[in-house]
């Protein structure tokens, strides 16, 4: 079966974390043009989940395949950010995430990717459906990203509420998940 436009756009944003990658593990303040050049590649990535997320919607290509890597697009673009941002930052002093934002936003990621494993093998199959606190974290975690890169001094205000909607989130999916679980497994 041929890949539907909607999911060669999620491709294509796999692709992109490489690139963004470089960019930031390149960055010092001798060769800031590389922060500009990360920044327009995550923006692009986050306009081409919204236009993967359209296209999938509005011409009827929502695929199983496209189910689960939408959302690990968005994990592998948001844990490499949060990781490289913090590693360059370290170095050079600039604005940069707090370690304790780093290793929270990783490890909801890392629980709920193997929460999916988990009742993927027991259940052999499972539905990814976001929910209001997962979009409003990620939304967070974008800004927050953008902010970084734009050298924008954000207040560490900023850094609590992200925390609290990581966990919220986290939350909110391992109780769907276990209910997932518990519906679908004969265990």
């Amino acid at each position: 079966m041929p890949l539907t436009l909607a999911n060669r756009l999620t491709i294509g944003r796999l692709l992109m974390v490489p690139f963004f990658i470089v960019a930031v593990l390149y960055y010092s303040p001798d060769n800031d043009y590389t922060r500009f050049i990360a920044l327009g590649i995550f923006l692009a990535a986050v306009i081409l989940d919204v236009l993967d997320g359209y296209v999938a919607r509005k011409f009827d290509q929502e695929t199983k395949a496209g189910a689960i890597l939408d959302p690990l697009a968005d994990k592998i673009l948001l844990i490499s950010a949060y990781i490289c941002i913090y590693k360059v930052s370290v170095l050079f002093n600039t604005v940069r995430f707090p370690i304790w934002l780093v290793v929270a936003v990783i490890s909801r990621d890392v629980i709920l990717l193997l929460g999916f494993v988990v009742i993927h093998l027991f259940n052999g199959n499972i539905s990814v459906n976001p929910t209001i606190w997962g979009k409003a974290t990620v939304f967070f975690q974008i800004l927050a990203v953008i902010g970084i890169l734009m050298q924008w001094q954000l207040f560490s205000l900023f850094w609590y509420v992200i925390l609290i909607l990581v966990v919220i989130s986290g939350i909110d999916y391992i109780l769907k998940g276990i209910k997932e679980l518990n519906s679908g497994a004969n265990v």
